[in-house]
């Protein structure tokens, strides 16, 4: 998969060139904070897949956590891009692709324990209360 993407603003700007490892939707509460109350839709893609084409952005780590992500997002808009974990992947939000539609639809849905009611998982979708195993 070949896609580009970038903030609200366009001050950051990013490149995919390979296939994502896995498409998914995340219903956890760190994810609701992020989307405004939404699961997360996102797709993980190898960090040698990822690359900023254009500025940079800015990074937070909660200091709280013993394996914390860093998360990272346009210093001007507030657009949250991606989510690096601590091994070498990226996860990409799909709402910041030029072209959502590249990202198709979700394989799984994960932490469906923290769910909302008002959200909605596609029906057959395999679901999880946490992460796979």
């Amino acid at each position: 998969m070949k896609a580009e993407g970038g903030c609200y603003c366009g001050a950051v700007r990013y490149a995919v060139d390979g296939e994502p490892m896995l498409k998914a939707q995340c219903h956890c509460r760190e994810c609701q904070y992020i989307t405004g109350g939404a699961p997360n839709m996102f797709m993980v893609v190898p960090q040698a897949a990822f690359r900023y084409t254009k500025g940079e952005p800015r990074q937070f780590k909660r200091s709280d956590l013993a394996a914390p992500v860093t998360r990272e997002f346009c210093p001007t808009c507030g657009t949250h891009v991606a989510t690096v974990p601590p091994r070498p992947v990226v996860v990409v939000k799909v709402g910041t692709l030029d072209d959502p539609k590249v990202y198709g639809a979700p394989s799984l849905a994960i932490f469906t324990i923290d769910k909302q009611p008002f959200h909605m998982i596609p029906e057959g979708l395999p679901t999880f209360e946490r992460r796979p195993t």
